[in-house]
């Protein structure tokens, strides 16, 4: 039996791939180039302000727990 090494649909060799209709198993370069992207939110001052302060609070809580 002569085996090749290249199938011609790699997502195919798992069971559950095998079994998902084409249109779901569409890969980057094969979907369609009209998908709306993710955007991160815009970080403003008060995000800043707040993470500096959590930061500051658990640092200040780890250190008299040390100390």
């Amino acid at each position: 039996m002569r085996r090749y090494l290249v199938l011609t649909d790699e997502s195919r060799r798992h069971p559950f791939l095998a079994s998902l209709p084409p249109h779901i198993r569409r890969t980057g370069r094969n979907a369609p180039p009209n998908r709306p992207t993710l955007l991160a939110p815009p970080i403003g001052a008060e995000d800043v302000r707040l993470f500096l302060m959590a930061y500051c609070a658990c640092l200040l809580a780890v250190a008299t727990f040390i100390f």
